[in-house]
């Protein structure tokens, strides 16, 4: 119980909050790190996905790769990144092991959301005359659109919580604050930095969830204008 009253008692204190190293400084950096990587995360897995689902080739394998993908620690990742080359440069290792640990979720979701549309739509949409592009971005992305979310939101709320070992590989982030805690021997300091991180990520999970409830509607009065 005095554990977590120091560490309320941490968190509540001013000074903690500003300058370099300060929790909004390490809150910039996690939020930074995150974005970054699950822009490059979306960049890579959502159009194979969305490709392959179309095509109805190839999915299976891209899912197997996708489940291996999640088996692997990410921290192992991490470790063997730096020490090859890689490891001298910056942020990479960590960006690189991030990324690696987001793209199963985005792959696997869009994938089978694009396979789980009705294919008596799929079959109208073609007898109207649609290219496989049209149909490909006309009707089946906006209706596996809410299961590509879910795969975004899973991979983005993941990403905020592992994003804490950028600090093992001497990044910034949230993960700073639990490290020098242990570093410290104080464990008010770590309870309070395990806190933040859960308190992110609780956030960024409500922010996808209100746009989840919300994209489709817009997409369906866009449909009826």
């Amino acid at each position: 119980m005095n554990i977590l009253a120091e560490a309320w008692s941490w968190l509540t204190t001013a000074t903690n909050w500003t300058g370099e190293g300060g929790i909004r400084d390490r809150l910039v950096q996690h939020l930074f790190l995150t974005v970054v990587c699950l822009l490059i995360s979306c960049l890579i897995a959502l159009p194979v996905a969305v490709l392959l689902g179309h095509l109805g080739r190839g999915g299976a394998l891209a899912v197997n790769i996708s489940n291996i993908g999640r088996a692997v620690p990410t921290f192992a990742v991490l470790v063997l990144l730096l020490l090859t080359p890689i490891g001298g440069h910056g942020e990479w290792p960590t960006v690189i092991a991030l990324v690696l640990f987001a793209v199963p979720p985005l792959l696997t979701n869009a994938y089978v959301g694009m396979r789980e549309v009705d294919r008596e739509v799929v079959r109208a949409a073609r007898g109207m005359g649609m290219t496989g592009r049209q149909l490909m971005l006309g009707v089946e992305v906006p209706l596996a659109l809410p299961l590509i979310l879910t795969g975004v939101r899973i991979a983005a709320v993941q990403l905020v919580a592992t994003a804490t070992l950028a600090a093992l590989a001497g990044g910034g982030g949230l993960g700073r604050i639990i490290t020098a805690g242990f570093n410290l021997a104080s464990t008010p300091q770590v309870v309070a930095g395990a806190v933040l991180v859960t308190a992110f990520a609780l956030i960024v999970e409500g922010l996808f969830e209100a746009a989840q409830r919300l994209l489709p509607a817009r997409l369906r009065g866009a449909a009826t204008r």
